[in-house]
């Protein structure tokens, strides 16, 4: 963790694996943690990070070619982050879990291992939850305990922390025990009984060169979005998912089947293709947040991301518990101090 002159604690110290186009980092840094490092193999996400962040530290490498000694520079943190890529468990692929290639998750935990951080959070898709994956999930919580971690997974809804799509995330926490009785899941606060819906984050970039629908759009847009599918570079592409979701798009005045370069212009007509700009909005990224590659590539930057309000109110819950338990042991190690 990084401190002032004064001993005040201002953030504490995070390294991200798979940081992808930063979503979970850009969560993570407003929760209050610092990063040391974000590591992520794809050369346009590394990009969009450096561009968007001059300051951090990025490297592009392959989590399954890092070991103790690559990360010897970087051992001291508080969280160990990772957005774990999904195809092993989404509900679009195979699902063939720990059979899959682009399985991560034993490297990540060996790294888990070699850094030893007080904190771990993985996000991936809902499909790691199913009942098919129970062993999986299983085996995973018994190397941190292993490794002295108390964890655990929970099912998160992007809709109910002011993302206007559905978004079901699997997330796992893992704590040191002491701190995991500090912990508690976040639950959204009000916003699951005011949902943020399509039709008001977009109206403004809908209107953005002079659309007259652009209203029109918005008001029967008043809906939670189908959740946005980034794909992979062996399957997928510039559209908004399989049938189902693009059916559900089409039910609010979005066509599916492809990505617009720019907002929608005078004289266009119903449906109309959101850009990558406007699918950024809907994860929860700023207007500012800028994505680096092509249109396929900047989609799946996009598409794949943990959107930063989720991973914002999870970072905050660790950074509490990290604090109260700290602060637990102030007291203790002070009260121990004062019987001597």
């Amino acid at each position: 963790m990084t401190r002032q002159p004064s001993g005040f604690i201002t953030r504490r110290a995070c390294i991200e694996l798979c940081a992808g186009a930063g979503g979970q980092a850009l969560g993570l840094e407003r929760a209050g943690f610092g990063h040391e490092a974000l590591i992520e193999l794809d050369a346009d996400a590394c990009l969009t990070l450096r561009t968007n962040r001059p300051d951090w530290n990025v490297l592009r490498a392959d989590v399954r070619a890092l070991d103790a000694t690559s990360v010897s520079g970087i051992r001291h943190s508080d969280l160990l982050a990772a957005g774990v890529p999904c195809p092993p468990f989404s509900l679009a692929g195979h699902q063939l879990g720990a059979d899959d290639e682009r399985d991560l998750f034993p490297h990540v935990l060996s790294l888990v291992a070699a850094i030893r951080p007080r904190a771990v959070l993985i996000e991936n898709v809902k499909g790691l939850l199913q009942e098919k994956f129970s062993s999986y999930r299983t085996r995973v919580i018994q190397v941190l305990q292993g490794l002295g971690y108390t964890a655990e997974w929970r099912l998160l809804y992007a809709k109910d922390f002011g993302v206007p799509q559905l978004r079901p995330r699997s997330v796992l926490v893992a704590l040191e025990p002491h701190t995991f009785g500090h912990f508690q899941w976040p639950d959204g606060g009000l916003v699951p009984d005011n949902p943020v819906v399509v039709g008001s984050v977009l109206r403004e970039s809908m209107a953005s060169r002079g659309w007259e629908l652009a209203d029109l759009w918005a008001a029967q847009a008043q809906e939670i979005g189908p959740t946005l599918c980034g794909g992979s570079k062996k399957h997928g592409g510039p559209d908004l998912g399989p049938t189902r979701a693009r059916e559900a798009w089409a039910k609010i005045g979005v066509n599916g089947s492809g990505v617009a370069d720019v907002p929608p212009a005078p004289g266009d007509v119903l449906p109309v293709k959101l850009t990558v700009s406007q699918m950024a909005l809907l994860q929860g990224f700023p207007p500012e947040w800028k994505f680096e590659g092509g249109k396929t590539s900047t989609y799946r930057q996009v598409g794949n991301a943990f959107p930063p309000p989720v991973a914002q109110a999870v970072g905050r819950e660790i950074l509490n518990a990290l604090n109260h338990a700290d602060s637990a042991a102030g007291s203790t190690d002070k009260r121990h101090a004062d019987h001597a």
